[in-house]
């Protein structure tokens, strides 16, 4: 893809950042500018000294968002070639909406590459869900113009496929790992899944749990989270990805 020009630099520092997000994912870019604009939040343009108030995600965010929407639709009318335009448009709202990208910008930790004003830092914006789906969109967009329509779709269907195919077979609804744990374990003659709190931590206003998820008596995920049931859903998507390793190996 051609070179983006005229975009702010990076440090050697914040390249070596970069890179270690591009390690987690298993990807590779040719322009860390771009991926750093993605990561950048209109807060920290604004009130950087000598930064341009206009080098922001937004822009990266927007084509993301189309991006998104045509991987998913793609995926959709090659693999459901029976469903009607109508509930193509039904099942991939509830795949690109908020929530869902939220869910999976928190999975692959991208609140710790984000550039924040001091303002959004202090209010907690590394973990409000509207900034982290939005800066998913804008990575997906950065990662498009950097690598190409095939390189994003590959990356995205890795993060999210299996979520996909799940919910245009109707199974779960989109975040719901521990119904698709249940699901991934239906064929096994006998099993038995049980969740266990491991833990908490802060005041009792402001607790993580930690909690795990036993397959027939063997831990098989960890997760934490702001709520029972939502540590219980880490743990349960920790657990597929065991399952797939296992199963792949």
């Amino acid at each position: 893809m051609r070179k983006v020009t005229g975009l702010p630099c990076c440090s050697e520092e914040r390249k070596a950042q970069l890179q270690e997000l591009c390690d987690s994912l298993g990807i590779q870019v040719n322009q860390y500018e771009l991926l750093n604009l993605a990561l950048t939040h209109t807060s920290f343009a604004h009130e950087t000294a000598h930064y341009p108030h206009n080098e922001h995600n937004e822009r990266l965010e927007f084509l993301g968002d189309s991006v998104l929407g045509l991987i998913v639709s793609t995926y959709m009318y090659k693999h459901f070639p029976h469903f009607d335009e109508g509930r193509m448009t039904k099942l991939r709202a509830q795949v690109v909406c908020e929530t869902s990208l939220y869910q999976c910008a928190k999975r692959i930790g991208l609140g710790k590459y984000l550039r924040m004003g001091n303002g959004e830092i202090a209010s907690g914006g590394y973990k409000r869900p509207s900034i982290l789906a939005d800066a998913f969109e804008a990575v997906l967009g950065a990662y498009y113009l950097d690598q190409g329509f095939a390189a994003a779709q590959e990356y995205l269907l890795g993060l999210l496929e299996e979520e996909i195919h799940a919910v245009c077979n109707g199974l779960v609804m989109m975040g719901d790992y521990k119904s698709m744990l249940q699901e991934r374990l239906q064929h096994r003659a006998q099993y038995e899944i049980a969740y266990e709190m491991l833990g908490f931590e802060g005041p009792e206003h402001n607790r993580t749990f930690t909690s795990g998820v036993f397959v027939n008596g063997v831990e098989y995920g960890a997760g934490r989270g702001r709520t029972k049931k939502e540590s219980e859903q880490q743990a349960a998507r920790e657990a597929l990805e065991r399952l797939k390793r296992e199963e792949s190996s």
